[in-house]
């Protein structure tokens, strides 16, 4: 059935890897009939993870939907990852939901991945909720989880429900707003008295409630300072309006196993969170390329936003979001990056990896279509009479870089095609041949997602991949000048080779390769000084120390000598060949290294384990600077060469808090330590090579 934008719910969840998303996704679906059985992740068939590496490994990679239907209403839960690698489906996930619900176990309480969901609400001032999950395990302390997430995110952090347990059963659920108690058993809800043992805790959280909606309404504030206590409409009205614009978090428990609080989990989004009416317009720019509004509205021209692209043997899945009008069966719409007209054919409502298809996607809602031509996520498709770009997903830069080697020969090609496919699906992952080194590198966002990248080639494209640290784009420079000469004379019958020249090497300011004559006499002819100047340019691609381009070179040609018959253009290249040779041994050559610019954002109390680690890398600390979100900002230049595994490193020194960029500077002279190790890697090398 089609629903109007107001019986239409959003929702994230986000939390840490482990703290049950995807098991209260389970549970949600099983106890409004979207699935006929209660998946578990250790079985491998829940209805979200169910990508083959998903279910091998056993936790979520990818941004899954699990749409409920309740009581006429329809809540689109977007069940994200909760490993950083996999950031890329949580930004995919948050651009089309009007709220999150934040996933925290009673037993294990504020986790990283907490405080990152909090952050990524914070960022879009999404309104937001916590789940208390797992309430049914040992040592699961809901009040504990209560004091840790308000010291952690502040005094907007309010229950409004809260469990009354018996051991490690839930006995009921109190609701703080209403005063009554919820109990479940064989799959429904009722109302019931909320027990004597549980009535000192409603004072309290009422109190805490009670202080967090009165500032949403000057009545209310006026009733709290007069100590009156509020009406549950108050109540109701009072938590909405918080919860719209940000200033409450409600606190919300429950156990998936069970089911106990899955159904008050809905029941509290149906009647708190925004629905698609309610949130902000949408940005984009018009064909003009001037911002434009896009507000909600069932009756304006279509416009849908496509966020996430899946392939699989059936072909490209794209699924979207509609913001405005409605999307309907071959429909034709434009995509606006492009200018084409695409034709919406088969739609469908997506839970996991079932397809159920439908005629219609209203405003509001999420759908999903097949087999589009040239539409990519981050594309807007809408009327013809109204063509706008929406504002896009922006994911973080990948900053884990690995070569590529195929185990096979020949496998090259395949690399690059499965991974050119494999980016339509994920844009948070970059490759292609590094135009220095020639190897094959990949970036992604950590170790991880590479190896899930690397598993996925094999399985669906059957190559199989060996990942190396990527060779640095070191440099050879000289420091001293020096006067050469280099003669090129052989005879073999005929017509001989002669070439002669002396050449003055010397350092140049910029990186540039400078070639200058100052020969009198014509003791060269002029038209061998372009043979000459190819002959040295040729040779700059391969310096002398460790066969790494010469830059900063200054060749001026001032002498030399030719032969009537013998002289040609090749001979005076072979000339100027061997005078390079000869002369860089001897002008005192450095091998130079890139150094990055690297900012690092990490937590007070990891500075010093940081800036430690970054002086083992022979990193120089330039600065530090308090960030607004709480972070300190670290500012260095670093060798490159020492960088390869700093994403991995900075993560298990700061749990996962930190995070940095680094972007090239400039070149420097290597110490000759770090000199010596690179000619001898480059030896090896070469060794292997003709191997």
């Amino acid at each position: 059935m089609g629903y109007t934008p107001d019986k239409i719910r959003n929702i994230t969840l986000l939390g840490h890897g482990g703290d049950g998303k995807t098991s209260l996704a389970e549970s949600l679906l099983f106890l409004t009939k979207g699935t006929d059985r209660l998946g578990k992740i250790a079985d491998g068939n829940t209805v979200c993870d169910y990508d083959p590496e998903e279910i091998r490994r056993k936790f979520s990679i990818g941004a899954h939907l699990a749409p409920v239907e309740y009581n006429g209403y329809k809540i689109n839960f977007i069940d994200t990852p909760g490993f950083f690698d996999f950031a890329g489906e949580i930004a995919q996930a948050l651009r089309v939901t009007e709220s999150a619900v934040i996933v925290v176990t009673g037993k294990s309480g504020v986790a990283v991945g907490t405080e990152k969901g909090w952050k990524n609400c914070a960022d879009r001032n999404l309104p937001r909720m916590f789940y208390v999950s797992k309430m049914d395990e040992e040592h699961a302390d809901y009040d504990n989880v209560v004091e840790s997430l308000r010291s952690t995110f502040g005094t907007s952090v309010c229950p409004i429900l809260f469990p009354v347990m018996n051991g490690t059963k839930i006995d009921c659920i109190v609701d703080v707003a209403r005063g009554v108690a919820y109990k479940f058993a064989g799959g429904k809800r009722t109302t019931a008295d909320v027990p004597a043992s549980a009535a000192d805790k409603l004072e309290e959280y009422r109190m805490i409630l009670s202080e967090c909606i009165a500032e949403t309404d000057d009545d209310l504030m006026e009733k709290f300072f007069a100590e009156e206590p509020f009406t549950e409409e108050e109540y109701l009205k009072g938590i909405k309006a918080a919860v719209a614009s940000c200033t409450l978090a409600p606190v919300v428990c429950g156990a998936a196993t069970t089911g106990d609080g899955t159904l008050d989990l809905i029941e509290t989004i149906i009647e708190y969170a925004p629905s698609p009416l309610e949130a902000d317009a949408q940005t984009g720019t018009n064909a003009a390329d001037e911002a434009i509004e896009v507000k909600a509205d069932a009756n304006g021209a279509s416009c849908a936003f496509v966020f996430k692209t899946v392939t699989d043997q059936y072909g490209r899945f794209s699924f979207f979001r509609v913001f405005s009008g409605s999307v309907k069966a071959d429909m034709s719409l434009t995509n606006a990056r492009t200018g084409e007209t695409e034709k919406m054919g088969h739609l469908y409502m997506v839970r996991g990896k079932k397809n159920t298809e439908i005629t219609e996607v209203g405003m509001g809602d999420i759908g999903a279509v097949s087999k589009l031509v040239d539409t990519k996520t981050n594309d807007t498709l809408c009327a013809a009479s109204n063509v706008v770009a929406l504002e896009p997903i922006h994911f973080a830069e990948p900053c884990y870089r690995q070569a590529a080697y195929p185990k096979a020969k020949g496998g090259e090609e395949k690399i690059a095609s499965g991974l050119t496919k494999l980016k339509d699906e994920d844009l948070t992952f970059t490759s292609g041949q590094d135009p220095e080194t020639h190897e094959f590198v990949i970036a992604g966002a950590g170790d991880m997602h590479l190896d899930v990248l690397c598993s996925k080639l094999k399985s669906k494209f059957g190559v199989d991949v060996d990942l190396q640290s990527p060779r640095v784009a070191y440099r050879e420079k000289i420091r001293k000048k020096v006067s050469v000469e280099g003669k090129h004379k052989k005879q073999s019958g005929g017509h001989g080779q002669y070439g002669h020249v002396k050449i003055e090497f010397e350092p140049n300011d910029t990186d540039e390769f400078v070639f200058e004559e100052r020969v009198f006499g014509g003791s060269v002819p002029k038209n061998f000084f372009p043979a000459v100047e190819k002959g040295l340019r040729d040779c700059i691609e391969r310096g002398v120390l460790a066969g790494y381009p010469v830059v900063g070179l200054k060749a001026t040609l001032f002498d030399g000598s030719y032969h009537d018959v013998d002289s040609n253009e090749l001979s005076f290249k072979m000339a100027a060949r061997l005078a390079f040779k000869a002369g860089m041994p001897i002008a005192n050559p450095v091998i130079m290294e890139p150094i990055g610019s690297l900012k690092v954002y990490v937590p007070d109390a990891n500075m010093g384990d940081i800036i430690s680690d970054l002086n083992k890398r022979r990193g120089r600390v330039m600065g530090m600077n308090p960030t607004e979100d709480g972070l300190q900002e670290i500012e260095a230049e670093v060798p490159i060469a020492e960088m390869a595994t700093y994403s991995i490193e900075l993560r298990s020194i700061t749990q996962g808090r930190g995070y940095f960029t680094l972007k090239f500077e400039r070149y420097e002279d290597s110490p000759p330590n770090v000199q010596q190790k690179v000619i001898e890697d480059a030896k090896a090398t070469m060794v292997d090579d003709e191997e």
